[in-house]
């Protein structure tokens, strides 16, 4: 009966349970999303004006003018009786939130790069450093001396009998000396101002492209939103209908009109209902029922959208730096015409390789612009032709973007080798290099060995003989700190092996050393300090001679033999150490407390607890050894100090009581005592401590010990553990 019973217990438990669960399911869990879908659609209702706040100062719109902000993935109503339908809107509008986030960024990072508008905001500074650096360098005593070095080499040519190089040298200083003044006069014009050669690069690539978009007559100035509502029409406008309808709605003219709307008044429905007045069934029937398949669908266009916009930072960042690598080789032409032009040599290759950066950077604008436009008439042909293949579309864009980013790396490659070359065959030129094999594969003095050649195969064993000569240079070695051959395997382990051994032979020759020349040195030093207090044979003699010996660095190993052969008995040292552990192990810890005060007061306390012990008279000569020490470290104000008497007066008064001296003296009158006054003070509570630990061991009765005992705890009173209790009469 008994386990029938349980057994029935228990069945009523899962049943219960089970019922629970049910109810759960069918009621509180879909009234629980429901309700979260009914606040979303609130929310949104009350903001659908502004759209996404967070792009919508990017102001990225389509062809249609309708902004990336506003766009909406439409579903069907969410309610408290459509529970799947609520899940899927709410992961379907997570992953739209995403792709647009992504989607418009990468497309207003292609129009500000290309736009320049990031170069207006530090174009006044650059000009002015320019400016300024021409007019420290380009001085008439600098373009003198650079002049007269050029001559003595048309000089030195004519002598030699170089009379081409003799005339191009003379050709090459008159061209520095008729442009030099012209460019020095504003050194970055050329390069950013509207008409410069950035802009015009800019505005040729941007008006290829555009020839390549179908205008005959583009407007350089306006291309660039052209270009990013392209893009926001092949990457934005119509995957998100081929997404949210199954296909793109834009191909019929009133869809399209009626999703523009729906999508620029905020509301779902409207979008919706646009579909169904527009014919478009399937769109309407597709929004209606949101499927898993739009899930994953919204995943491979979040892989979509992230290779965008590292497609938008890559092109991004190549422009910027085009710009910024002009503008520093632009400066660079300072120098060069200020005074490196008229000098033979490496000094006019500088010159011209900073001028033929300056004309490349424009084709590098053209270059990119125009890849750029090619790949916006790419992909708007492949989403034009989409024709609802979903999944299609959006791999093979992916997969275009991919190999856009190696094709413009490859791209930027070939312009810095074209660059080389150019400026190479211009200093070839200057430099009057006539011979056949200079003129078809020789290399100008100041273009580092390279001359804008492909690199050959012999390229990366020339690297390893180079990095091979380096790891093996005493100067690496040197800047390695020390280290050997560093791009070794392993040769900080050797290093640190090497560096290990040689420290334990120097220890040990070391050691051996000191142990033979100091041990006689030790035991004078022993002998001495314990003359002073009666000798070896005296108790403080020995505790004496055990603190000059720890004072002198003398190892713990070797203390107890030194205090022996000074001749110390073996029951005096063994007292000594005692007495000596028993202060350091009770001595207070107080970050805050004065070091030489705690070991007094701990040597006075061991003495009160250790009277009739063995070793008493040790504890006692510990106690005089601390004491002293304690007046040594205390500072004593200077003859004739301006001390405060009445408060020393004060002080006196109440230092024999802790709670008295505190509530007679608060913490700002200490801190508003002088040093001086302090310093008397605290000298002189330490030397009457010092007299009474010196009465004791002298005389080690009960009132002599009440005496120290007293002064203890006067020393005790006038040491202040908390840093908020003022300045104690032994701080600086």
């Amino acid at each position: 009966m008994p386990g029938r019973w349980l057994r029935s217990a228990a069945g009523a438990r899962r049943r219960a349970t089970w019922l629970a669960l049910i109810t759960f399911a069918l009621f509180v869990f879909p009234g629980f999303v429901g309700a979260i879908a009914v606040a979303q659609d609130a929310a949104s209702t009350t903001t659908q004006v502004s759209g996404i706040d967070g792009l919508s100062w990017m102001n990225i719109r389509d062809s249609s003018g309708i902004p990336l902000s506003d766009y909406r993935f439409a579903t069907g109503d969410e309610s408290l009786f459509k529970p799947r339908a609520t899940v899927l809107w709410a992961v379907l509008g997570l992953e739209f939130i995403g792709y647009i986030a992504i989607v418009t960024t990468a497309i207003w990072l292609i129009g500000y790069a290309l736009s320049f508008r990031w170069l207006d905001m530090f174009s006044a500074a650059l000009r002015g450093v320019a400016d300024a650096l021409a007019g420290q360098i380009a001085t008439p005593i600098m373009l003198v001396t650079a002049a007269t070095i050029g001559a003595f080499c048309v000089a030195w040519f004519i002598v030699r009998g170089y009379h081409a190089k003799a005339t191009m040298q003379v050709v090459t200083m008159l061209g520095v000396a008729v442009l030099g003044p012209v460019f020095l006069a504003e050194p970055l014009a050329d390069v950013l101002s509207s008409d410069g050669l950035l802009a015009q690069g800019r505005d040729l690539g941007i008006s290829v492209a555009a020839g390549l978009n179908g205008n005959a007559n583009p407007n350089p100035s306006q291309l660039v939103a052209t270009m990013q509502s392209d893009l926001a029409d092949n990457f934005a406008r119509q995957p998100l209908q081929v997404w949210n309808f199954g296909h793109t709605v834009d191909a019929r003219p009133g869809c399209r009109s009626a999703w523009s709307a729906g999508v620029a008044a905020g509301d779902d429905g409207r979008v919706i209902s646009g579909m169904k007045s527009c014919g478009d069934a399937a769109a309407y029937a597709k929004a209606e029922n949101p499927t898993m398949g739009q899930v994953a669908t919204g995943l491979m266009l979040l892989i979509c959208g992230g290779i965008l916009l590292v497609f938008a930072m890559y092109l991004g960042l190549k422009v910027i730096k085009a710009a910024l690598d002009t503008i520093y080789h632009g400066i660079m032409s300072i120098f060069g015409f200020a005074a490196g032009g008229f000098v033979y040599g490496p000094t006019q290759t500088f010159l011209v390789r900073n001028l033929v950066d300056g004309f490349v950077a424009a084709a590098r604008m053209t270059a990119y612009t125009i890849f750029l436009g090619v790949y916006v008439l790419f992909m708007g042909n492949l989403f034009a032709q989409a024709r609802g293949q979903v999944m299609a579309v959006i791999i093979i864009a992916g997969t275009v973007e991919i190999v856009a980013v190696f094709q413009l790396k490859r791209l930027s490659s070939g312009l810095s080798r074209g660059n080389d070359w150019i400026a190479n065959r211009f200093s070839l030129a200057i430099q009057g290099s006539q011979s056949k094999s200079s003129s078809s594969s020789g290399v100008a003095l100041g273009m580092g060995g390279g001359g804008g050649k492909p690199s050959s195969g012999m390229g990366f064993l020339s690297t390893i003989g180079a990095l091979n000569t380096i790891n093996t240079s005493p100067v690496t070695a040197w800047l390695a700190g020390g280290t050997i051959n560093p791009l070794n395997p392993l040769a900080n382990t050797r290093k640190r092996i090497e560096r290990s051994t040689r420290r334990i032979l120097a220890s040990r020759e070391e050691g051996y050393i000191e142990h033979q020349l100091s041990r006689t040195n030790w035991r004078g030093v022993a002998v001495a300090a314990a003359r002073q207090h009666g000798g070896m044979n005296t108790q403080l003699g020995v505790s004496r001679a055990l603190k000059a010996l720890r004072d002198n660095k003398v190892p713990e190993s070797r203390v107890h033999h030194m205090l022996l052969a000074s001749g110390a008995s073996h029951e005096m040292v063994n007292h000594s150490l005692a007495a000596l552990s028993t202060q350091e192990s009770t001595v207070s810890q107080n970050p805050y407390g004065f070091a030489p005060l705690q070991k007094a007061i701990a040597t006075a306390w061991a003495v009160e607890n250790h009277v009739g012990h063995e070793a008493h008279e040790a504890f006692a000569a510990q106690a005089v050894i601390a004491a002293d020490s304690f007046v040594r470290h205390s500072n004593a104000p200077a003859p004739g100090a301006a001390v405060d008497q009445a408060f020393v007066q004060r002080v006196e008064n109440n230092w024999h009581s802790d709670r008295a001296l505190r509530a007679a003296i608060t913490p700002d009158e200490w801190n508003a005592a002088g040093r001086d006054t302090r310093w008397h003070i605290g000298h002189r509570v330490a030397t009457m401590h010092r007299d009474a630990a010196q009465a004791y061991y002298a005389n080690p009765t009960d009132i002599n010990r009440d005496a120290l005992l007293r002064s203890a705890r006067r020393v005790a009173n006038l040491d202040h553990l908390d840093p908020e209790g003022g300045l104690d009469p032994w701080n600086p």
